[in-house]
């Protein structure tokens, strides 16, 4: 009797999973007659205002037991799937493979893509800018260490635009051929290493400290060398073959790095307090520069949800100023208090406008 029922139920998802490849492929076939139309109107395929507005109704559609998240990764690959009939993005990423800026590019666009791993920052941004790559990934601040100034100040030079923005949760592991005692250097990306540092201090403490250009190159290194560990995901190790000694390392149990989507993309408004825009001003040499500054955007009730200061490396004591706030660079509150900023700043560029979802 309890193998009949199970044969029943098994026909019954057999039947389900028909009508769900069926409806996908009727989906995917309109996204197609949709691609045509961008294509002959020069519309980008990749629309990330489009793409939050696809989640939010999901959100509303939902109503379980489909945990949101994994509904989320489901049709993240549905879009994937459909971006990659028209076109096969291209996207920069620091790499190697299987380093978190890999996992942000896949969170973020899905596998229907040609992910292109880079060196360094400057490569991400010289490769979106040169047309070899569609979009770049890139670090931007993680919520123990702080900001990545590699990419602030890529973000100052180039012409190219903030599209959209990822949040991943970090869980560092440590990654060696050896157990403990036997470790004498720690290698990995500067970040890792400094959302890591009690840890390291309290386990580690005679072990050397070696920055690499990414996690993943770390665990290169300690895939070779038995006395060389590596900070890097599990998802780094498994793809390397070298053991996990200790997961969840990282300092903050609440760890999280925001990276930025790159490209030539401007990104029409979502409303209602959706979007975000990013700015980088420097200011005049006066008294009360910064309070004037910030004024622009208090006396119109606009949210500034980040400001960061930076060298700006052209002269001494000179800075430049990151500045998020809540709002599009097409609504006019916004355009009003930039054109206010531009009198009291010798500088201000704007970064991009983008979902803030």
């Amino acid at each position: 009797m309890g193998q009949k029922n199970l044969d029943k139920q098994r026909e019954q998802i057999d039947k389900i999973d028909a009508n769900i490849v069926d409806l996908l492929n009727q989906r995917l076939t309109v996204a197609h007659e949709i691609g045509k139309i961008k294509q002959e109107s020069g519309a980008d395929f990749y629309d990330p205002a489009r793409e939050a507005e696809v989640f939010k109704k999901l959100a509303a559609l939902n109503k379980g037991p489909l945990n949101q998240s994994a509904l989320n990764a489901i049709y993240r690959e549905v879009i994937s799937a459909s971006i990659a009939l028209e076109k096969e993005l291209q996207v920069a990423f620091l790499g190697p493979e299987a380093t978190y800026t890999h996992q942000a590019v896949l969170k973020n666009f899905g596998v229907s893509l040609k992910a292109t791993p880079m060196k360094t920052i400057s490569d991400v941004f010289s490769a979106v800018e040169a047309g070899d790559c569609d979009y770049g990934v890139v670090p931007i601040e993680n919520s123990t260490e702080g900001a990545v100034f590699h990419s602030m100040d890529e973000l100052v030079e180039s012409d190219l635009k903030i599209c959209a923005q990822v949040y991943l949760p970090i869980e560092h592991c440590l990654i060696a051929q050896s157990p403990l005692d036997a470790i004498k250097e720690v290698h990995s990306k500067d970040q890792a290493l400094g959302q890591c540092r009690e840890w390291l201090r309290r386990n580690l403490p005679n072990a050397e400290l070696v920055e690499s250009h990414s996690t993943a190159s770390a665990v290169e290194i300690a895939a070779k060398r038995s006395e060389v560990a590596a900070i890097a995901s599990s998802i780094a190790a498994e793809l390397n073959d070298v053991p996990i000694v200790q997961k969840g390392i990282q300092d903050n149990s609440e760890n999280v790095t925001r990276f930025l989507v790159i490209g030539k993309t401007e990104v029409r408004p979502l409303g209602d307090g959706h979007d975000k825009t990013s700015l980088v001003i420097s200011l005049k040499d006066q008294s009360g520069a910064l309070e004037k500054a910030l004024m622009p955007f208090a006396k119109r009730g606009i949210n500034l949800s980040k400001i960061e200061s930076r060298p700006s490396r052209k002269k001494a004591w000179d800075y430049f100023f990151f500045i998020d706030l809540i709002g599009h660079i097409e609504e006019d509150l916004v355009q009003e208090a930039i054109e206010e900023l531009k009198d009291c700043s010798s500088f201000v560029k704007w970064l991009g406008s983008y979902p803030n979802v």
